[in-house]
């Protein structure tokens, strides 16, 4: 049985809106499901920013949440998920404890500090206005946007040999059952086409000319590099319309990563905090392992996505740039 594309709006009723501070370079992305959603986390880069990430241990209690945000800012733009709970309350949105309903909402954020204006991170009031559109107004679209406004990629020699990069999606239907990425791509490493292999993005040569190659320069010195450009971190959200709990989730989240592993070399580094996010919107009936390998199938494809669909800007070529010289 054939895969068939499907927009990632596809994924219902989960709603996907963005919010970007284009002269800042930084924004959010927020995935939101006013009935709940099942939610599972599993997180393989040295230096993640999150907030909420514990409730999506299978041994916590909650076992649904209401939103997942990614973010630019760093630790910084976490203060984006306060804005999304004060509009999913205000809207009756959330757990209820009996005075008033706790919406719970989980972040994760990439590092985008040095992009555009330092001091401008998403904050609650950016937050809040991404939660309202998902809800009256969803405006998902791949590139330069919500939290891959300010994404950038190939970074080892630093922003001076680094490319722009963005966000990008892509969801696959299979007899029923959807499976749908979402991707801000924001890597110390290279991104590489999953099916051809070929590079397309990354680090730049010293004269920003051609592609270069991360890993190989890695190979310049074995000695340890005092600061490895701490400027990275790729984060995803996978969904599907299938019927999971928090542990299943969490392996299918860990399944994901095999999809980063595909398209961007190298990753998982201590230089990022790579994390995806892996959701149940639906009560499809479906086998565990087959949505983990549809999901690391999605994940690549929304990475080439997010660098093809990005725009060159802040002075860093996008890849249909360097591909045009």
């Amino acid at each position: 049985m054939e895969a068939r594309e499907i927009p990632i709006s596809a994924l219902a009723p989960l709603r996907i809106s963005q919010v970007e501070n284009a002269a800042a370079g930084t924004g959010v992305t927020v995935l939101l499901c006013p009935d709940g959603m099942r939610a599972g986390l599993d997180v393989r880069g040295g230096g993640p920013a999150s907030r909420e990430s514990q409730l999506l241990s299978p041994l916590m209690a909650a076992q649904q949440i209401h939103a997942v945000v990614l973010g630019g800012g760093s630790a910084f733009g976490l203060n984006a998920a306060g804005g999304v709970m004060q509009y999913l309350e205000e809207k009756g949105i959330g757990y209820d404890v009996g005075v008033t309903k706790v919406p719970l909402v989980a972040q994760a954020d990439l590092f985008d500090l040095t992009v555009g204006d330092t001091f401008v991170r998403p904050d609650a009031a950016m937050g809040y206005e991404a939660a309202r559109l998902a809800l009256e107004a969803p405006n998902y679209r791949d590139g330069n946007f919500g939290a891959g406004c300010g994404a950038t990629v190939g970074k080892l020699r630093g922003m001076a040999c680094c490319m722009k990069s963005g966000i990008g999606s892509c969801a696959l239907e299979l007899g029923g059952l959807k499976v749908g990425a979402v991707v801000a791509v924001n890597a110390l490493g290279d991104i590489f086409d999953p099916d051809t292999g070929q590079q397309v993005a990354g680090l730049l040569s010293e004269d920003r000319t051609r592609l270069d190659s991360t890993s190989e320069a890695m190979r310049e010195s074995v000695r340890p590099m005092e600061n490895r450009f701490t400027g990275n971190t790729t984060l995803a959200v996978i969904a599907t319309n299938a019927y999971f709990e928090k542990t299943a989730l969490c392996k299918i989240a860990g399944m994901g990563h095999d999809g980063f592993a595909r398209a961007i070399r190298p990753v998982h580094t201590t230089a990022d905090g790579d994390s995806i996010f892996a959701l149940s919107v639906g009560d499809v009936r479906a086998d565990q392992d087959l949505v983990g390998t549809l999901a690391a199938e999605v994940i690549a494809k929304a990475i080439l996505r997010a660098v093809m669909s990005a725009e060159s800007a802040y002075g860093y070529p996008s890849a249909s740039e360097i591909a045009a010289r």
